[in-house]
């Protein structure tokens, strides 16, 4: 029997659902079980009844309308608010998973699947499976169902309906929806026109979030796709909720803000019990082979060494760049060996220039002095960890003054498992070579070091010399060995101009000439001199001698290295500083590669510390200098005046 709808207009004919359009069945629950069908009333179309149309007013009354008016079109019931109170179920809100990799990379890049292109409405639209939405920040983003005029009760659309992937743990929002029609057409979900390539899931993709062109082919693919050390931040604290994160490990590494320099640490590394703890061989030995490997992984310290006679002058050049950062080094190093003879009379103020230089991210370990020698050693910050304590000796060969005296000042530590010894000297002046070597003697016999911390190498150690009890030996100075045959010999080489032949002049090197022959820095090598004299220059100009004494330009000022393993020291660079004009003497300073090998807990440790009311000074005067360099800046562009002619 035809219903009340379909008689009031015979002439029409019934609108027809679209095929593969119409939801069949009744619709699931909350619990995901089959919510019975209701009884429909005796004069409701059945299923197989022509749908109600949505201009037909008195179908949903179940009145006759009156003939002579204007049909009245009712309005859709108002759209539910989407809250979890309402829309979503506890149970289908746990259901949900969070979002991967892939649609993290797709939400990311701004290619989401939302502004990909507009959803087909029409029949025989082909129907694919879309992922589940993201969790979002607010539970209004989630998309809802959208329907074209004449779509029958409501049924939702087969071809890529957003809600089709959350129809089981949304049923409550799916139902609601499914009553409103009238909607526009939607933007929808669509997958990427190419897979992406496959990729390991421990690759830090900062490059994957800022563009949708992940491609072997490109240059800096396999640089991306190295994988780093990194660590998630813990989401098990008591008190906070657990991070989403925390549940798909593609998105975990997704998350640039949730990684730490820590590398995690297994449960089960921490139970395990060994008899080789406390060993070079132990797993987490604090001066051991794998935490060596975490900071030097080819087991190669970059070292710097330096030594200037300051000639006792106050004033202190206004930039050390030169001297301690030099152009040719791209990199800083690990450790500043600073060696002065004659130095200012204020050596605090000298090390707090040497702190404001090398910055914030080095430390003064240790400094010491001996009359006017001083030492100072700075090191990275974050190396401090892996020093022992810092010993120190001095040696007096010749008293001048009560001030001024010639001797050496020698200073030890322990780094890992590798004793650094740093000896800086001031050897007698003049043309007396023989007291210059016994010199030498003195210190080699005098030096008391190691005290404390042990040595390394017992069995290859001798009482009568103190450089066979370190490892790497470093000694640096003032050794006052000149260059024989007069000035006139050495001006006539040094008259050349740019090609000054440097070999030339070394032939005529005292301290080579004794080396050679052994009576001198037995087992020590130097460095190739590819630079001019260092002594004597005139204050503040780059010409040698011009005074009534007219010394001979020499080598006094020099650096030598001795190791215990043949290969260990590996020199990079050997020069001088000549902007630096403040002193008769040039600073001379040279770059090392030395190597480095673990050790034993058993060394005395320095616990971190390092002069830290020292570090503060030099950071706040390095900070003030470069407020008022802006503000200088800032004025003379603001004073500028241009004129037009």
């Amino acid at each position: 029997m035809p219903s009340k709808a379909a008689s009031l207009r015979p002439s029409e004919p019934a609108p027809q659902p679209p095929e593969g359009r119409t939801l069949q069945g009744p619709l699931p629950g909350a619990d995901g079980a089959l919510a019975p069908r209701e009884a429909s009333p005796p004069d409701a179309p059945g299923p197989e009844s022509p749908a109600l149309g949505c201009s037909a007013p008195a179908a949903l009354s179940g009145e006759e309308p009156p003939a002579p008016a204007a049909p009245l079109t009712p309005r859709p019931p108002a759209r539910p608010r989407l809250e979890r109170a309402l829309s979503l179920d506890d149970r289908g809100w746990r259901r949900r998973r969070f979002r991967g990799s892939q649609e993290d990379l797709e939400a990311r890049n701004g290619t989401s699947p939302s502004r990909s292109s507009v959803q087909s409405e029409g029949p025989g639209a082909p129907a694919h499976s879309c992922s589940p939405p993201c969790l979002s920040a607010s539970l209004q983003e989630i998309p809802k169902s959208r329907r074209v005029p004449g779509s029958e009760r409501g049924s939702p659309s087969s071809g890529g309906d957003p809600l089709s992937g959350v129809a089981s743990s949304a049923p409550n929002l799916l139902h609601r929806d499914a009553a409103v029609a009238g909607s526009s057409p939607r933007l929808t979900s669509l997958l990427p026109p190419r897979p992406l390539p496959a990729l390991g899931l421990d690759i830090a993709s900062c490059s994957l979030r800022t563009a949708n062109k992940v491609d072997p082919d490109l240059a800096d693919y396999k640089l991306r796709a190295q994988p780093r050390l990194v660590r998630a931040h813990s989401s098990l604290v008591p008190g906070r909720p657990r991070s989403p994160l925390a549940c798909d490990d593609c998105s975990l590494r997704s998350a640039k803000s949730s990684f730490s320099l820590l590398a995690p640490i297994r449960t089960k590394d921490v139970r395990s019990r060994s008899y080789l703890e406390g060993s070079l061989l132990a797993s987490g030995a604090l001066l051991g082979a794998e935490e060596l490997a975490r900071y030097f992984p080819d087991r190669n310290v970059a070292l710097f060494a330096a030594t200037w006679n300051m000639q006792g002058q106050k004033e202190l050049p206004p930039s050390l760049d030169e001297f301690l950062l030099p152009a040719e080094a791209d990199y800083a190093q690990d450790l500043y060996a600073i060696g002065v003879q004659e130095g200012c009379s204020d050596r605090r103020e000298w090390e707090t220039r040497l702190q404001e230089t090398l910055g914030p991210h080095y430390v003064l370990l240790a400094s010491a002095a001996h009359g006017v020698l001083y030492m100072a050693l700075f090191i990275r910050r974050d190396l401090i960890w892996f020093c022992s304590e810092v010993e120190s000796s001095t040696v007096t060969t010749r008293i001048v003054s009560q001030i001024k005296t010639k001797g050496a000042l020698g200073v030890s530590f322990t780094f890992f498992g590798t004793s650094f010894l740093f000896i800086t000297s001031h050897f007698t002046c003049d043309g007396k070579v023989a007291e210059r070597l016994l010199d030498y003697t003195r210190t080699v016999q005098a030096l008391a070091l190691p005290r404390n911390v042990p040595d390394t190498n017992p069995y290859r150690s001798s009482a009568a010399d103190v450089t066979t009890r370190f490892d790497q030996v470093f000694w640096f100075g003032d050794f006052n060995f000149r260059l024989s045959g007069g000035r006139a010999a050495v001006d006539a080489l040094l008259g050349k101009g740019l090609a000054v032949d440097v070999p030339a002049l070394l032939e005529h090197d005292q301290l080579i000439r004794e080396m050679r022959r052994g009576s001198i820095f037995k087992g020590f090598q130097e460095p190739d001199i590819h630079f001019l004299p260092s002594y004597k220059f005139d204050i503040g100009k780059d010409t040698y001698d011009s005074t009534s004494k007219q010394r001979t330009p020499s080598y006094t000022d020099r650096i030598l290295y001795r190791s215990r393993h043949k290969g260990d020291i590996c020199p990079v660079r050997y020069s001088s500083c000549a902007g630096i004009r403040t002193s008769d003497h040039r600073p001379v300073y040279g770059l090392f590669r030395v190597k480095v090998r673990p050790g034993r807990d058993n060394i005395p440790l320095a616990a971190g510390k390092f002069d830290r009311e020292l570090y503060l000074i030099g950071i706040k005067r390095r900070i003030s200098k470069e407020i008022q360099r802006q503000q200088a800046l800032q004025s003379q562009s603001s004073s500028t005046i241009c004129s037009v002619s």
